[in-house]
């Protein structure tokens, strides 16, 4: 009859604790029982299955999506956007959302931020983002060139200055365009003191912020003059080119592609990438499905933040 006396004092202990909403100490003081044996009681009711824990997720939230994404694709974290539409603009806002609650909730003091440029969700991340008190950030860099058409200009400025105004950080500019027209004449816009500089921080970024590009140029990026000609997108197609990351393209496998029009961007390459601790990558919808995969297949992003939409389309394909 021990036995039973001993699930006795367990099932009291677990009433007492997770209905009640006593404490150990408390329970160990009214039961004139030590609380370390109070903690094991405690242990061994979910053993006997006296108690079990179930978990309800909220509405809009998906723990199974998220689950999947980091188990099949190696993620040490994936977040998934609740998106009452499958439309491109709806999908932007929704991530931008998601994006700025994690970097709000996980950026540390002292860190030394990368952020792309001409990236759409990422500046819906950063008109997400609320002033920071609880963490300083030591630096805010742009890791792709963000010199274009004027047009469209403070987009990419914007996207460094604010974050870093609301991390209380320095930033620091790459003030060259994303594409030189050369090999040539990018050696010669990296030759610049302030480029230097800004580009001799890159190993030094702790968590960098990037957008996954498809093959095909968002209109941000179209618009910037930050891009190849069809010419060269055919070109970038024929070598196994699906998507990009600071306009480094990589294959299906998300091993980086190369070549000569690698050669006149003013960015972050994949290995530097590859170098830094944590990379979040903020993307979603149809047309990026193909790149998004890929990115994670090479393990180019650490964390991904996207869509259920996009969630479901990527884990419906088949396992690699």
């Amino acid at each position: 009859m021990s036995r039973i006396y001993e699930l006795r004092l367990i099932t009291r202990v677990a009433q007492l604790y997770h209905v009640d909403g006593m404490k150990q100490a408390e329970i160990s003081a009214l039961l004139h029982i030590s609380q370390a044996t109070i903690s094991r009681l405690l242990k061994r009711a979910e053993q006997e299955g006296i108690v079990r824990i179930t978990i309800t997720p909220p509405r809009g939230t998906f723990p199974d999506l998220e689950a999947g994404l980091r188990e099949r694709f190696a993620l040490t974290e994936a977040i998934v956007a609740e998106c009452y539409e499958d439309r491109e603009e709806t999908i932007l806002g929704a991530i931008g959302d998601a994006a700025g609650h994690y970097f709000e909730t996980t950026v540390s003091d002292g860190e030394v931020i990368g952020i792309s440029s001409w990236s759409a969700s990422l500046l819906r991340m950063v008109d997400a983002i609320h002033p920071l008190k609880r963490a300083r950030a030591e630096r805010v860099v742009q890791i792709l060139g963000g010199i274009g058409n004027p047009a469209v200009q403070s987009h990419a400025t914007q996207l460094t200055t604010r974050l870093a105004t609301l991390t209380s950080a320095e930033p620091m500019l790459l003030p060259a365009q994303g594409v030189a027209g050369s090999a040539a004449a990018r050696l010669v816009m990296v030759g610049d003191g302030y480029v230097r500089a800004t580009m001799n921080q890159f190993r030094r970024v702790t968590m960098a912020l990037i957008g996954i590009g498809a093959l095909q140029p968002s209109v941000m990026l179209a618009n910037s003059g930050n891009t190849f000609d069809s010419e060269e997108l055919h070109d970038l197609e024929a070598r196994g080119a699906v998507g990009d990351v600071c306009l480094r393209f990589f294959d299906e496998k998300g091993e980086a592609v190369g070549g000569p029009l690698d050669e006149r961007v003013i960015g972050m390459t994949i290995d530097e990438l590859r170098a830094v601790p944590r990379v979040v990558g903020v993307a979603g919808g149809e047309r990026k499905v193909r790149a998004i995969r890929a990115a994670l297949l090479g393990r180019l992003v650490d964390v991904l933040i996207t869509d259920k939409f996009t969630a479901e389309k990527l884990l419906a394909q088949p396992a690699p």
